[in-house]
């Protein structure tokens, strides 16, 4: 689970070990970033499936989209902002718990700080092994859609500012501290 993340998303290997065929990805023309370090993605496809959370006695059951990436993790799937709102969940952090409203009672689904701990730091090893190797420029290469149009991709890929900018430092104490702002912004 990630509160910080917009998207939720499923591995390739997740999806082929559900015996799901890619057959069935719809085309997703957007790419994310942040997923692995210093690298925009773009997914394979998006893809709904229906996630159901505790047992037949009391359950909740919601559609979710996924954005199906083909770059190595360590988890199966990420659950981000989409899901928490879909499934009204309430996470807490401190003790790994996540509870949402079912038919009957509340469900909490909860994890071992072991198990947390294990997970987060394969995660570590992974991205950074990925970032650290030959695979990242290849990964960006080639996680480029030959579908899409240069013009949206320029225009995707960078920021450019529509006014000029100045430099400006925002700690008396620290010249190193500074802040762009625009130079055509009122004295207000």
């Amino acid at each position: 689970m990630d509160g910080g993340s917009d998207l939720n998303i499923l591995y390739i290997n997740t999806l082929n070990a559900m015996r799901i065929p890619q057959s069935k990805l719809r085309l997703a023309g957007s790419p994310f970033h942040r997923v692995i370090s210093r690298a925009q993605a773009y997914p394979l496809g998006q893809i709904d499936l229906a996630i159901m959370f505790d047992n037949q006695a009391n359950y909740r059951l919601e559609v979710l989209t996924f954005e199906v990436v083909d770059f190595p993790g360590s988890y199966h799937a990420i659950l981000g902002r989409p899901y928490y709102a879909k499934f009204m969940a309430i996470p807490n952090y401190t003790y790994l718990k996540l509870k949402m409203l079912g038919p009957n009672d509340v469900i909490t689904m909860s994890s071992a700080f072991s198990h947390t701990f294990m997970c987060n730091r394969e995660h570590y090893e992974l991205t950074t092994t990925v970032v650290n190797s030959f695979k990242l420029p290849r990964l960006e290469e080639s996680s480029i859609p030959a579908v899409l149009d240069c013009n949206k991709l320029t225009f995707l890929m960078a920021f450019h500012s529509l006014e000029e900018t100045k430099v400006v430092g925002n700690d008396p104490t620290d010249p190193t501290k500074t802040v762009q702002i625009g130079t055509q912004l009122s004295t207000k």
